[in-house]
C-alpha cells in the first residue's frame, strides 16, 4: 500500500506545474537572454523538464520554486538556480551506466536530475536534517534507486567505487584526495575549488590521458558572461596531482560556496 501511495504523490508532483518548468527550461537554459551559454544536451533538458523542482523545496519558498534563483532550503544552505544544475549536470556527460557519486545532497533535487540520465547514483550530505529530508523527497517522487548516506563527504564513498563521474555541491578548498582516488581513469568530475570568500575555480571535467589529466576550469568571476576562453592556466594541485587546466567561461555567477543542489 505505501509503494501505491508513493507511485501516487511522484505522479502527483510530476503532473504539476508542467507549464513552469518548460519555461524555466526554455527561457533560462536551453535560450538564455542574458549572455550565458546555453545547455544544449537533449537528455538533460528532459530531465529538467521532467523533475519537479518545486517537490524539493520547503513549502516556504514553492511558490518561486522555477525562478531563476537559488532558493533556501534551511540549515544554512540552498536549492541552485536550474540553470546551474543544468550546466554542471550537461557538463558530467553521463551515459546511461554511469556509476555518479554527488558529495553535498542538499534538497535532493541535483540526486533526482542525475537520477533521470542514470540509475547509478550515490549521494551524500553531512548534515542530518538535510540528509532526511532529501531521502523522503527522493523516495516520494520514485527515485528509488538513489543511494543516500549521512557523512562527511570529503572521504566519499569508497566501497561504492569506483565512480564514472562525481559532483561536488559546495567549494573546497583544494581538491580531495579521497574523491580524486574513488573517480575512474578518463572519469569526469565537477568541483568549485577556492573559499567562499574568493575566487573559486570549478573543476569541470578531469580526463585521465598519457599519465596526466586535462580538464577545464572556470572562474567564478567570469561565469556571468558565459563564454569560452583557450587560455591556459596552471592550479598547484599538489606534487601527484600537478596537472594544466584550460580555462572556459561557461556558466552564469552563482555562488557555489553556499548552494547545496
Amino acid at each position: 500500500m505505501r509503494g501505491v501511495l508513493l507511485v501516487l504523490l511522484a505522479a502527483a508532483a510530476a503532473g504539476e506545474r508542467v507549464d513552469e518548468r518548460t519555461l524555466m527550461v526554455e527561457a533560462q537554459i536551453a535560450h538564455p537572454h542574458d549572455g550565458r551559454a546555453p545547455v544544449r544536451d537533449g537528455k538533460v533538458l528532459e530531465a529538467m523538464r521532467a523533475v519537479p523542482r518545486h517537490a524539493f523545496c520547503p513549502p516556504v519558498v514553492r511558490a518561486r520554486a522555477y525562478a531563476d534563483s537559488p532558493l533556501p532550503i534551511g540549515e544554512g544552505q540552498t536549492i541552485s538556480q536550474p540553470y546551474i544544475v543544468a550546466v554542471m549536470t550537461e557538463l558530467l556527460a553521463l551515459e546511461p551506466d554511469s556509476k555518479v557519486l554527488e558529495i553535498g545532497t542538499g534538497s535532493g533535487y541535483q540526486a533526482a536530475v542525475l537520477a533521470s540520465l542514470t540509475k547509478h547514483v550515490y549521494t551524500i550530505e553531512i548534515l542530518k536534517p538535510l540528509q532526511e529530508r532529501a531521502s523522503k523527497a527522493l523516495r516520494e517522487q520514485g527515485f528509488s534507486t538513489v543511494q543516500t548516506r549521512l557523512s562527511d563527504g570529503y572521504y566519499g564513498w569508497p566501497e561504492a567505487g569506483p565512480f564514472d563521474a562525481i559532483i561536488v555541491t559546495a567549494a573546497a578548498g583544494h581538491l580531495p584526495p579521497p574523491l580524486w582516488a574513488q573517480l575512474k581513469p578518463g572519469g569526469r568530475m565537477v568541483i568549485p575549488i577556492g573559499s567562499p570568500y574568493e575566487v573559486q575555480r570549478l573543476v569541470v571535467e578531469p580526463v585521465a590521458l598519457l599519465g596526466q589529466a586535462d580538464a577545464l576550469l572556470a572562474d567564478e568571476d567570469l561565469l556571468a558572461e558565459g563564454k569560452r576562453s583557450g587560455d591556459l592556466v596552471r592550479v598547484p594541485r599538489g606534487p601527484d596531482l600537478d596537472h594544466v587546466f584550460r580555462a572556459y567561461r561557461l556558466m552564469s555567477a552563482s555562488s557555489c560556496a553556499r548552494s547545496r543542489y
